[in-house]
């Protein structure tokens, strides 16, 4: 496959799986968010324990996607469709990305460009689902003009 990959490149189906597995620390989880700051209150909280917010889950796996799909010029973003967080992410757990590629089609807006619908699924060191999402970005044409 390409090293970086242009619109024309990309089909409904394709599978692009993280190029490497991220480990997730208690310090990163406690520098990310206050809120999850304290192991103690988070063992009487909904996630029984200190959990990751799922706004430094969606930046990891934005870093994962970004990496593992190399788009011509940069993976630019046109919106999410949905984001769930599934499971806790939690202090120790190692996190792995699926994408596939679920609909591609001329941008109506900019016309260098196409839009690529995508949909990620994010998962633990046990398979566990802990986040999934569909997101649009733009993938330049070849032959811009």
């Amino acid at each position: 496959m390409a090293s970086e990959l242009y619109f024309e490149d990309l089909h409904a189906g394709m599978k692009f799986v993280s190029s490497r597995n991220y480990k997730v620390t208690a310090e990163e989880i406690k520098q990310f968010a206050p809120f999850h700051l304290d192991e103690a209150a988070g063992e009487s909280s909904f996630f029984k324990g200190l959990a990751a917010s799922g706004w430094l889950t969606a930046a990891i796996v934005m870093r994962l996607r970004v990496e593992s799909i190399k788009i011509a010029g940069g993976m630019i973003g046109a919106g999410v469709e949905e984001i769930r967080w599934t499971q806790p992410v939690r202090p120790g757990d190692t996190l792995r990305t699926e994408a596939e590629i679920q609909s591609v089609r001329p941008s109506s807006s900019r016309p260098a460009y196409g839009v690529v619908r995508s949909r990620t699924m994010v998962y633990n060191q046990r398979d566990e689902v802990v986040m999934r999402s569909v997101v649009n970005f733009l993938a330049p044409l070849k032959n811009r003009e």
